[in-house]
């Protein structure tokens, strides 16, 4: 018999690209060429903008498809290779990223600093407690930051936060007051805090949580097989009341045309940390079981070009790969339409400190640097794979946009299972993409700053890293988003990334489902459900 409920909503959650994707989008979005109009734009596609809402049953088991992961994976949300489609089920963070970019309270009822913006005090909330029974207080919270700068762990996260926090200055003055000391001033620290890595687990669980997936989140762990199959049920005593399912199963498939064939089949119920292509998602949305939720500018694409490598250590060089393409001819080939140019900026149109600054394109002018550089006829090889089904077909039209400067493009295919450790980071020129939901002092520190593990570019820029720590010292709102605007025209003008785009996330569903809500790539565990 389905459990009482009590309640609704709950929190989105933010994470970072992982996980690979299937091979079918580049052909099902090239074979769409044809589709476009005389003027070279497609027409706005015919595909769901949102889920369906409604009162979901009482109960109920969802089935998700995920691809399949790491036999090293773990529950571990500060971990490198953690099992992500768990953790907005079975964790809580102190401070949650609502729909607009803001961060909001989660377990952290409220939270303050000094006029510097170094002591901060965070208020937790009362009552709450672990799936094991224990009572979540301070010291949890403590440890979970602590051990998020633990340079052993080499938490992701922690090359974020360890140049801010201190652990000797995390203290625990009550059981409900978590205050940290930070090592140098940043307005910016709890909105940091809503990484996903930075869910909190119980004190001294380090050794454990991998496998336990013990945290204070809507669901409890009941099973689970790196890489394979899992459950996870309803955690009643969850401080916002219990989640309307009864459990969620996962399993794990090998390619996205397995996944799609199970959620047309009626198999599965939600394909996970999949961006179906826009012909993939064209059969599904026509199909009786089926559907398509749009998760608006989820995604952000980039071509970047490495600094550190030429030609793209002259300037001049970047600047032209810039203006010579049109980003607009790379949405609508690449993405059909279910997206937004980027303009080159990576933080996302309506998010805070977001700023529309651009550079029109200017392909007579991009000639004229490369003739400044002494690169006329510039060939380049552009490094794309069947990873992500957008990659191919962006890389293709900037391929084609680009030829009017004069720029020879040659496009070349590597292997998906490789492609983020022999391509990424180490050929001159090639696409990936990013998730969007960072806050902009993370992503513009995380994959813009000097010296940044994720800084993909390896561009090194000091007036932009200036701006960064004075955005960060500045407790006036409206300066401190006028410095990382000033940083984002940097970005534009001199950076080594191109971001031709932002994406909507295509996700398939079962037409069963009900109030899919997703930030990120994490829904809300709490008001999904199924109809009645």
């Amino acid at each position: 018999m389905p459990r009482s409920r009590q309640g609704d909503g709950g929190p989105p959650a933010i994470a970072r690209r992982t996980a690979l994707l299937g091979g079918l989008g580049a052909v099902g979005a090239a074979a769409l060429l044809s589709g476009c109009s005389p003027g070279g734009r497609t027409a706005a596609p015919v595909l769901s903008q949102e889920a369906a809402s409604g009162t979901p049953a009482a109960g109920g088991v969802l089935r998700i498809a995920r691809p399949p992961a790491s036999q090293a994976e773990t529950l571990d949300p500060a971990g490198s290779l953690s099992a992500y489609e768990y953790l907005g089920a079975l964790y809580d963070r102190l401070v949650r990223m609502d729909g607009s970019g803001e961060a909001v309270p989660d377990l952290a009822e409220s939270w303050e600093s000094d006029g510097e913006g170094v002591r901060w005090t965070f208020r937790l909330r009362d009552g709450v407690r672990f799936h094991d029974g224990s009572r979540f207080t301070s010291a949890d919270a403590a440890y979970t930051l602590r051990r998020i700068v633990d340079p052993d762990l080499a938490s992701p996260q922690g090359t974020v936060l360890a140049p801010l926090v201190d652990p000797a200055k995390v203290a625990t003055p009550e059981p409900g007051v978590l205050a940290v000391e930070l090592k140098e001033p940043n307005f910016e620290f709890p909105a940091l805090l809503t990484n996903y890595n930075c869910y909190v687990v119980p004190e001294g669980s380090g050794g454990s949580i991998g496998s336990t997936g013990v945290g204070t989140g809507p669901f409890r762990l009941e099973s689970f097989t790196p890489g394979g199959r899992g459950r996870i049920v309803a955690y009643d005593d969850h401080w916002e009341g219990p989640p309307v399912l009864d459990a969620i199963e996962m399993y794990s498939m090998t390619d996205i045309q397995a996944r799609t064939n199970a959620l047309l089949a009626g198999q599965i119920d939600l394909i996970s940390q999949t961006n179906l292509d826009f012909a993939t998602a064209r059969v599904v949305e026509a199909s009786e079981r089926a559907t398509i939720a749009r998760s608006v500018n989820a995604q952000w694409y980039v071509l970047p070009m490495l600094t550190t490598a030429a030609p793209f250590t002259d300037p001049k060089v970047r600047k032209a790969m810039k203006l010579a393409y049109d980003p607009g001819h790379v949405v609508d080939v690449a993405l059909q339409g279910t997206g937004v140019v980027g303009n080159d900026n990576p933080v996302p149109p309506g998010t805070p400190y977001h700023t529309d600054y651009s550079v029109e394109r200017d392909p007579e002018r991009a000639r004229a640097l490369l003739k400044e550089a002494g690169a006329e006829g510039l060939e380049v090889d552009l490094y794309t794979s069947s990873y992500d089904p957008v990659f191919t077909p962006m890389a293709l039209a900037y391929r084609d946009s680009a030829a009017e400067a004069g720029i020879g493009v040659t496009v070349r295919n590597a292997s998906a299972d490789s492609y983020y450790t022999r391509i990424w980071m180490n050929k001159p020129l090639m696409a990936t993409y990013w998730y969007t939901g960072r806050p902009a002092d993370q992503l513009l520190n995380q994959v813009f700053r000097s010296g940044s593990s994720y800084n993909e570019t390896a561009w090194s820029n000091e007036d932009f890293d200036g701006l960064l720590d004075q955005a960060r010292r500045t407790r006036d709102p409206e300066r401190r988003m006028g410095l990382y605007q000033d940083a984002q025209r940097l970005v534009v003008d001199e950076g080594g990334a191109m971001t031709p785009m932002f994406a909507d996330r295509l996700v398939g569903l079962s037409r069963e489902v009900l109030n899919y809500r997703e930030t990120g790539f994490e829904f809300d565990y709490r008001s999904i459900g199924l109809r009645p």
